[in-house]
């Protein structure tokens, strides 16, 4: 898999976007940005599971949430029409940011379209590339980001969210998912939303 110059001066791009987020998250005792600690883990987690992605992919995984903080949820209603509102008004705010910041690096317009068309999540299910990326988000959440909020949520909310996750991935994406490091605790309610 090489690596472009081009890429890796994206990748600090983004990542310098990132850096102005004020929530922070500790891992392994260091202290990120909230959105700069999750580009690095859907880079990781993409190079694991799809060694030979094309660059427009790899790109879209590193500023999938990219200065998502300038947007927050709150600023929608807090019930489902509002969350879909939301999420879908993200996309295209991902969309534009990653844009501008692709073509002040130089690249080509059919590269910048990739990337948008995959932040947009078009096609999911159809193309291979947008499935990929789901898979990748899915896989980081499960990950990093699952435990805590089932801390949070109760149970059936928990596992709704976890069979709704689950029909997103490929079936690539799920046997990956069953050989995460999870804890007993995570996969416990994944054998239960599994089973559900």
């Amino acid at each position: 898999m090489a690596t472009t110059d081009k890429l890796l001066v994206a990748f600090q791009h983004f990542d310098e976007a990132n850096k102005q987020d004020p929530n922070t998250e500790v891992f392994e005792g260091t202290t990120y940005p909230k959105e700069v600690l999750y580009g690095i883990r859907m880079t990781e987690r993409l190079n694991e599971f799809d060694p030979t992605a094309s660059e427009a992919l790899r790109l879209t995984a590193r500023c999938q949430h990219i200065c998502r903080w300038e947007i927050p949820r709150e600023s929608y209603e807090m019930n489902r029409e509002g969350y879909l509102r939301w999420r879908q008004e993200l996309k295209k705010f991902h969309a534009k940011k990653a844009a501008s910041i692709l073509e002040n690096v130089g690249y080509d317009d059919e590269t910048i379209d990739n990337v948008k068309f995959l932040l947009e999540k078009k096609q999911l299910k159809k193309n291979e590339e947008t499935q990929s990326l789901e898979d990748v988000i899915c896989l980081v959440f499960l990950e990093f980001y699952f435990e805590p909020f089932a801390h949070k949520h109760p149970e059936d909310k928990t596992i709704d969210i976890l069979q709704k996750t689950w029909k997103k991935m490929s079936k690539k994406g799920q046997d990956a998912a069953l050989k995460l490091p999870l804890s007993k605790f995570s996969l416990a309610l994944i054998t239960k939303a599994l089973q559900g």
